[in-house]
């Protein structure tokens, strides 16, 4: 007969996710300690760090397990409505408390637009194409997601891409993609459609920037390689 497995209370006070919390900091903790803080108790002969383990071995991270619905999270055996429903809430307060203010701020760099783009964009499972609209003095007025799927001159047409900026008479633009597959090196469709991007920009009197690929632990930026230019 197999040993019951003994519940995260009666661990040795130094192996407990919250009373290592407390005397070392949440940077200390792995995830599914992290989550086993915010389920707080096990069930069915499972500590809260075997759920935690297992929500992650499920969806395969945080960003997953934030983009999973309630039901989903759900169906793993010993996770409720109500614990679900705290994962979620802890994920989306992290989520906003990395997540700067867009309007006003001012992209320098394209390690500026990576860092703030690369939380949201690195595990989307479909490529999202996102517009950032800037004034004058390249402060960000507004961002606007111009497409979802794969891209291709069908699905992002300048004149959508445009819209937005046209109508908030902004004086420039920078254009943001996600590769799902996490490698960022541009495709012939990112390269043509880059191209007839730039163009119509200079029809309509709006500079495009830069062009930025997000990868899962990289960037690409048209603009550094010297590709807007040239294209």
């Amino acid at each position: 007969m197999l040993e019951k497995k003994k519940s995260v209370k009666h661990w040795p006070e130094h192996e407990r996710p919250r009373e290592r919390l407390m005397a070392q900091g949440a940077g200390v903790l792995s995830d599914a300690h992290l989550l086993a803080v915010i389920i707080r108790s096990g069930k069915a002969g499972r500590t809260a760090v075997d759920l935690g383990r297992e929500l992650l071995e499920h969806f395969g991270s945080l960003s997953c397990i934030e983009q999973a619905s309630i039901k989903e999270i759900c169906a793993i055996q010993g996770i409720g409505p109500a614990k679900a429903a705290e994962i979620k809430a802890a994920i989306e307060l992290g989520r906003r408390y990395q997540k700067p203010k867009l309007a006003g701020t001012s992209f320098c760099s394209s390690q500026d637009v990576a860092c703030y783009y690369r939380p949201r964009m690195k595990e989307l499972k479909q490529e999202t194409f996102r517009c950032a609209l800037l004034d004058t003095k390249n402060r960000i007025i507004r961002e606007e997601v111009v497409s979802i799927g794969s891209l291709s001159a069908s699905l992002v047409h300048p004149r959508d891409s445009f819209k937005a900026a046209i109508r908030e008479s902004a004086a420039a633009v920078i254009f943001i993609h996600n590769h799902p597959s996490g490698d960022v090196k541009p495709s012939q469709e990112d390269m043509l459609l880059t191209k007839r991007l730039v163009q119509a920009g200079d029809v309509l009197g709006i500079q495009v920037l830069d062009h930025v690929i997000i990868g899962d632990a990289a960037h690409f930026s048209f603009k550094d390689q010297g590709l807007l230019s040239s294209l």
